[in-house]
């Protein structure tokens, strides 16, 4: 099957998702997500790509970003991934690939996702067993986001801004968001959008994107009340 082009549409967020090869560890040591938050920061400023959220696993790698134009995020991406395997491989004295081929990504609608893909991301961690809650992750926006330890890496979204007038309250705010557990239905939703690089965010949000682009936003309907399925997201009364 062809792949998708890849979509991009003015100030529309992106969530990416880079797996290591045959789902092996692409960081080993403390210095290996060091360096690759340090080669993130110089491709990311370089390429004008706003990170709102990260989180570093064992063996791959979410981020969600912004770009200011249609190649941004593919030159940040070749950048990051071409500085990284370069170190990783003197690091430790190997050859090859690192990463599973290609990034996968998606768009990702500002209205009513936005922030779900923020919980997705950080919480990462806690679905994997790794900690209790995402303030124990090191290697994660969560403490920018969540706690307010300075990370000058992130940029927030404007949804994000929303939550509150000022840094505080926008904390305690995300703070509540991100304690609630995730329904599964949306842990779904945001994997098969960037796995198969669909579209993530309403029926209205969807058609925009096909007007647009020109490209199909989701898979053809196989029968049944689309909007029955439709991806619910808990947000935090303001």
């Amino acid at each position: 099957m062809a792949r998708l082009p890849r979509l991009y549409v003015e100030g529309c967020a992106q969530h990416i998702i880079q797996r290591g090869n045959n789902r092996e560890a692409c960081f080993y040591d403390e210095s290996d997500y060091k360096a690759y938050l340090s080669f993130l920061y110089d491709a990311a400023a370089q390429y004008q790509v706003s990170i709102h959220a990260f989180v570093l696993m064992t063996n791959h790698v979410h981020l969600l970003v912004t770009p200011v134009d249609a190649k941004g995020v593919g030159r940040m991406m070749q950048s990051l991934g071409r500085r990284y395997v370069q170190y990783f491989n003197f690091t430790y004295g190997r050859t090859g690939t690192l990463w599973e081929g290609r990034y996968k990504s998606t768009l990702v609608d500002s209205e009513r996702y936005v922030l779900t893909v923020y919980q997705y991301i950080e919480l990462n961690p806690v679905r994997a067993g790794m900690v209790q809650h995402a303030a124990e992750y090191a290697w994660s926006s969560y403490r920018h986001n969540g706690v307010g330890k300075r990370i000058g890496l992130v940029t927030p979204h404007e949804e994000y801004l929303r939550l509150g007038k000022t840094d505080g309250e926008r904390q305690q705010h995300y703070r509540l968001l991100i304690q609630g557990k995730m329904k599964d239905r949306d842990i779904i939703a945001v994997r098969q959008a960037t796995n198969k690089a669909w579209v993530l965010g309403s029926d209205h949000f969807k058609a925009q994107i096909e007007e647009k682009t020109g490209r199909p936003a989701e898979p053809a309907s196989r029968g049944g009340d689309r909007r029955s399925a439709q991806f619910l997201v808990n947000r935090v009364d303001q």
